[in-house]
């Protein structure tokens, strides 16, 4: 039986990211100085090929998969785009602090939502569909493999509903223009909707020295848990970051 590859990257930095501002749906563009940053990524390591291409679409989604794959032609998946902060869009948190309603979003309440925005449990709901009707659409298509640019937020919360090790969403942050690979077999997704996480992107030359980094604490957090319970699922995100 087949199984499938989905390599899942987070978009580099953009304008509204080095302002500090709140861009969920906010048209943000790539920062032109950081655009660097990327293509020095993919000269040091590998990003691997795809028979598909997704992005959110989030412009900034887009042009980091042009950058990394330039004669890719995306398609985009709504599902998938950045949380919607509502009023508080395109505003930085010291104009925010005041609000006590921005307090209580930022304390972590699932059922918190910026005005007019998401609530983080509406967010974690939207990004699972998109996922598993992508997952649904390889399978149906016998696509084997895709790459999908997405946000920080929507890679944490897909590797933790979904990804092997268990391990809670902090622990799949990851640095812009880096991410992971999953390999989804059919038949552990039929019975318990699980996908092996087994690399980090970009890939380096085998031997190469790499940082002790997030997946090596994720694993480490699902070996203490096995045997004493996994860690759960999709937790919500108790720290918003305004650079998703």
């Amino acid at each position: 039986m087949k199984s499938y590859t989905i390599h899942l990257i987070r978009h580099g930095v953009c304008e509204g990211n080095l302002e500090g501002r709140y861009v969920g749906r906010t048209p943000s563009p790539l920062a032109r100085e950081r655009i660097q940053a990327l293509l020095e990524l993919k000269r040091k390591g590998t990003y691997p090929e795809a028979v598909k291409y997704y992005a959110s679409p989030c412009v900034r989604c887009v042009d980091t998969l042009k950058v990394l794959y330039p004669t890719a032609d995306p398609e985009v998946i709504l599902e998938l785009a950045e949380c919607d902060f509502g009023d508080w869009e395109n505003k930085k948190a010291e104009e925010l602090q005041n609000d006590p309603r921005f307090t209580a979003w930022m304390n972590g309440g699932r059922h918190e939502a910026p005005p007019n925005g998401e609530s983080s449990i509406v967010f974690m709901q939207r990004v699972c569909a998109g996922f598993e009707m992508l997952v649904r659409n390889m399978m149906t298509t016998g696509d084997e493999s895709a790459v999908l640019v997405t946000h920080g937020g929507v890679i944490m919360t897909i590797l933790a509903a979904y990804g092997l090790p268990r391990a809670k969403m902090t622990d799949w942050m990851c640095e812009n223009g880096h991410g992971y690979s999953m390999r989804i077999d059919p038949m552990l997704w039929s019975r318990g909707m699980a996908a092996e996480v087994y690399q980090m992107l970009p890939v380096v030359e085998s031997g190469a020295a790499r940082e002790y980094s997030v997946i090596d604490l994720a694993r480490e957090a699902a070996d203490r848990a096995y045997g004493n319970h996994a860690a759960d699922g999709a937790e919500e995100n108790g720290k918003k970051e305004t650079d998703d």
